[in-house]
């Protein structure tokens, strides 16, 4: 399923690229990100060092997620709390709601989540009358809005105090100021209501702990906590590979989450929860259910791409990615924007809608050199790329292009040929300054983002023939031997000799 809607791919780019304050925006946190990132790591010392542990950690719990997970969902159990492994977002869903029928629920209060996103969780309980309410600042903006996040992290990143303002305003019935701090009081005065009458508190996992069978949240508001223990039934949704086997691992990529997202040295509330209230507990919820979700991530085991299950949901790579600083999030139509949705989500749920989507980079490599865990994303967007080639999914005028391409690169006077066609071919579409600006027929797509520099009227084999014809002998014998390296080797009387004479004699 497409969440961006019935609008295209290009139809979303062209929108995003011409939206003067989503450009703004985006350069300025990605500049705050990458420079509170590095300042943290230079703190940390060692970055590689931290790395190279950290996808260690990761590819050795993937490798052996089915024992992991078995511990985790036992000492879950053991704890008091109660476990459910769905295979995909129907079975996810359909738990949920029923454990809302159950407990005849009227309100879900929810702190983030993206696996909630992932299943579009929020609309289906409003179809059985249950009103769910994301408590995270930026998730609560964009639901009034009526959106989906367009970061990991930062989810109303693409929202100024002007239309947050609007927003508040249109959802209380009165005026708000565009005063930061005065719209800050005004959720926390919204939302505190909804933590104290809230029947089901909703959260997500960033890290289960397997050896003790405890979910682990980090946030900086405080909202975890407050939909975690003040409702009497806590679920858990927990993508399959959110696990670790233990404390000491905990520790390794709790500290490089925070430092790759937003530059902190550790948020400002980690969490770790532990089953359900026991009998000596002062507050925590009556019932805790954590549901395990695959959804697609088994897609993943034991092909080339199941280093993907790695990552931790920094961010990072969306905080150094051009493409995603030109076009924000909801341009790429996925829960999971930038490159690691351009990878995750063909894998999830298939290239049917998705197949675009690892195009949609420059290939520079910014995304792995960023990643805590050192996926190799822009090896991924090209493997996924050949995946769609082998199975034919590019425009079969695409593939004419390129069939009869390599038959020109394999035939010399084809190819020969092909270059003084392009030469005088492309000639009448530069402009005074050489370039082709608007080139015709299918260049257009190109040249319409893009300056396109002609083949040059000279190529290197021309050049190479003529230069032959001055200096000598092209095959090597003359140029080589005689002309130029043997005279030389005449005048300083060797290369050997040279050198052992200079070195010895020059100092």
């Amino acid at each position: 399923m497409n969440p961006a809607g019935s609008a295209s791919l290009n139809e979303r780019v062209e929108q995003a690229i011409h939206d003067p304050f989503l450009k703004k925006s985006l350069a300025n946190a990605q500049e705050r990100f990458r420079t509170g990132k590095a300042n943290a790591a230079e703190v940390l010392g060692n970055l590689e060092d931290w790395r190279t542990r950290a996808e260690e950690i990761r590819t050795h719990t993937i490798a052996n997620l089915d024992y992991y997970l078995d511990q985790f969902s036992t000492n879950v159990e053991k704890n008091g709390g109660k476990v459910f492994f769905a295979e995909n977002n129907e079975e996810v869903v359909r738990y949920v709601l029923d454990l809302a029928i159950a407990k005849q629920a009227k309100t879900v209060i929810k702190a983030k989540s993206m696996v909630s996103e992932e299943i579009h969780l929020n609309a289906r309980l409003e179809e059985i009358g249950v009103d769910a309410i994301e408590s995270d600042l930026g998730e609560y903006i964009i639901q009034l809005a009526g959106e989906t996040p367009s970061h990991i992290i930062v989810p109303a990143i693409h929202k100024n105090r002007k239309q947050v303002a609007e927003l508040f305003a249109r959802s209380s019935g009165k005026p708000m100021p565009e005063d930061t701090k005065q719209l800050t009081q005004y959720a926390r005065t919204v939302l505190r209501d909804k933590f104290l009458s809230a029947d089901i508190g909703l959260s997500g996992c960033n890290f289960a702990v397997a050896e003790s069978g405890s979910v682990v949240l980090v946030s900086n508001e405080g909202n975890a906590r407050l939909s975690t223990t003040i409702p009497k039934t806590h679920v858990v949704l927990m993508g399959m590979e959110r696990i670790v086997p233990g404390w000491e691992e905990l520790d390794t990529v709790l500290s490089l989450l925070p430092r790759s997202a937003t530059g902190q040295k550790i948020t400002s509330y980690v969490t770790a929860i532990s089953g359900p209230r026991k009998p000596e507990d002062v507050d925590g919820p009556e019932e805790l259910h954590v549901i395990i979700v695959d959804n697609g991530r088994s897609n993943a085991l034991g092909t080339e791409y199941q280093k993907i299950l790695n990552c931790i949901r920094c961010g990072a790579c969306l905080n150094v990615c051009p493409v995603y600083r030109h076009i924000g999030g909801h341009a790429y139509g996925s829960v999971y924007p930038g490159p690691i949705g351009a990878v995750l989500t063909p894998i999830l749920q298939g290239f049917e809608s998705w197949e675009k989507l690892p195009y949609l980079s420059s290939l520079c490599g910014a995304c792995t050199d960023a990643c805590p865990v050192k996926i190799p994303l822009h090896d991924y967007l090209l493997d996924l790329r050949k995946d769609e080639v082998e199975e034919k999914r590019t425009h079969p005028v695409e593939r004419l292009i390129f069939k009869g391409f390599g038959t020109a690169m394999a035939n010399p006077w084809m190819y020969k040929t092909g270059l003084k066609l392009a030469q005088y071919g492309l000639k009448p579409f530069q402009d005074k300054d050489g370039y082709i600006r608007k080139a015709p027929s299918l260049l257009g797509k190109w040249t319409k983002s893009r300056d396109l520099q002609p083949p040059p009227m000279e190529n290197f084999r021309e050049w190479w023939k003529r230069e032959g014809k001055d200096e000598g002998d092209v095959s090597g014998g003359n140029v080589a031997g005689g002309n130029r390296v043997g005279g030389n080797m005449a005048r300083g009387g060797g290369a050997q000799g040279d050198r052992t004479g200079g070195d010895g004699s020059g100092n």
